[in-house]
């Protein structure tokens, strides 16, 4: 039996809440989730991702935060209640609009801190004074350290996508920032995956929770229709063209493992006529919101995008998912096809696969327990467009038949002539005959025949290498101070009547 919203007994600000986004049924991990939630008991939650974690846990907090609920200024009158945190900036967004759409109809106030933005509007929303504060961990902790957010009255705290923040090193943050919050407290930890790692976060901080499974641990979603095709690294954009183009595909997200591979892709698919967009750890805060933004609005086809979209973005009606590389981290495969076929609609996830890709392959169907079933690709008649190198220096345009002269000019190889077909070469022009005679001394006129060099130079003269000039002779200066040559080999003799002073 399905279950409703209008079971669970929410308080009316809340229920109209619910109500007015169109919430009717529970999905699986609600129905199991909220009710526990309620009596305040610990949770570690698994379960697909896009199967409604973040109303699993929102919704029941709100309800046991109405109890602190007034309408006072003070921001004493307001401290922090529950804090959530998430692995990446885009999700902490997300998740914060969330909970502020539950809690519009209360006089529950909430905000988001997160990293990539200034500081300064964070700390005037933190010194007002909110219940519910949703963070990354960096952020989160510039903020303690500035004393803008104090927590020793958290009463939940909520660890979302918990596998992901430990796979990007957040073990540390976390553990510094669970140490300024009271012992006595409710921890929900949520995750599309359990690994050994988040079972002994969990011991460490969770005490005696409920343990909420609604799928088999590192399951895809069965309405999501998955492909394996096997092509190169040259044919991946004209696979995805074609697959967009034969399904129809109105938007999609195309993943790669790489922030520099993300933002090349994007340009060539844009040359391409494809409306594309990059979102990638390298583009600031405002960008990756704009990104996000436009895509959300349908203002663009393909989000080409590394793994930090790959976690938990709620992006309705995506049709289909590209995974252009294989992740590194097969997890990251479960999460990347979970952006499709949320909340039970139907979804492709299509997965481009090398040559080079054994081992990624391995690790995928080592998690999933299952032999892939990776197909090869046939190619329709279209020629994809831009220019193609064969490798060697022929270049064409596609479409065009003939090449065009010159070596920047294309030829594609399939045009090349048979051997059979070739002109005849060019006959060579002959080589010049004197750089191929062996090499003849000249013939010397005497036995004395000395080289030209040395027949130039003038024989020595006393002792004194003809080659060298002779000193000036200078008239003295002073009587009293006679002229006398450096070497009298080299000074002439003065005639006998000239005077010393002349």
């Amino acid at each position: 039996m399905t279950a409703s919203f209008s079971n669970l007994g929410l308080s009316p600000n809340l229920a109209r809440a619910v109500a007015e986004m169109g919430y009717e049924n529970m999905t699986p991990i609600q129905a199991q989730a909220i009710p526990v939630v309620l009596t305040g008991r610990d949770v570690m939650g698994a379960a697909q991702t896009g199967t409604g974690k973040t109303a699993a846990f929102s919704l029941p907090l709100l309800e046991r935060l109405l109890k602190h609920e007034n309408s006072s200024t003070s921001p004493a009158r307001h401290p922090v209640r529950a804090l959530v945190l998430l692995p990446t900036r885009e999700l902490a967004d997300q998740v914060a609009q969330q909970v502020k759409l539950y809690a519009k109809y209360t006089q529950l106030r909430s905000t988001v801190v997160f990293g990539g933005i200034d500081m300064k509007p964070q700390t005037l929303e933190l010194k007002k004074g909110v219940e519910v504060l949703v963070a990354t961990p960096g952020r989160l902790l510039d903020h303690i350290e500035a004393k803008n957010a104090v927590l020793n009255q958290v009463e939940y705290v909520v660890l979302d996508e918990a596998d992901r923040m430990l796979d990007i090193g957040f073990l540390p943050d976390l553990q510094r920032i669970l140490s300024y919050l009271p012992k006595q407290r409710t921890t929900l930890l949520f995750s599309a995956t359990f690994s050994p790692e988040i079972k002994r976060l969990a011991n460490s901080y969770l005490q005696d929770p409920v343990v909420v499974e609604v799928a088999r641990p590192n399951e895809t979603a069965s309405t999501v229709e998955q492909h394996f095709y096997s092509v190169t690294d040259d044919d991946k954009r004209r696979v995805l063209r074609q697959v967009v183009r034969q399904r129809g595909i109105s938007q999609a997200f195309v993943f790669v493992n790489s922030k520099l591979g993300c933002a090349r892709l994007a340009r060539a698919l844009e040359r391409e006529g494809l409306k594309t967009t990059a979102l990638h750890g390298d583009k600031s805060q405002d960008e990756r919101l704009k990104s996000l933004a436009a895509f959300k609005a349908g203002e663009v086809d393909l989000l080409v995008a590394t793994d930090v979209a790959a976690r938990g973005l709620d992006i309705k009606d995506v049709p289909a998912v590209f995974n252009f590389d294989i992740p590194f981290n097969a997890e990251d495969y479960v999460h990347r096809i979970g952006r499709t076929g949320r909340a039970g609609a139907s979804g492709l996830a299509v997965t481009f696969v090398t040559s080079s890709d054994g081992r990624n392959v391995a690790d995928l169907e080592k998690l999933l327990k299952k032999k892939l079933d990776i197909e090869a690709f046939e190619f329709d008649d279209e020629r994809p467009r831009g220019r193609i190198n064969d490798g060697r220096r022929n270049w064409r345009e596609h479409g065009v038949d003939e090449p065009r002269e010159g070596l920047d000019m294309p030829r594609h190889a399939s045009t090349r002539p048979e051997r059979g077909d070739r002109a005849p070469a060019a006959p060579r022009t002959p080589a010049d005959p004197f750089f191929s005679k062996p090499y003849e001394a000249p013939e010397a006129t005497t036995a004395e025949a000395k080289p030209a060099w040395e027949a130039s130079v003038k024989p020595a003269a006393n002792r004194i290498s003809a080659n060298i000039k002779p000193k000036r002779k200078l008239a003295a200066l002073f009587a009293s101070v006679p002229a006398e040559p450096a070497d009298s080999a080299l000074a002439p003799e003065a005639p006998a009547d000239q005077s010393a002073g002349s």
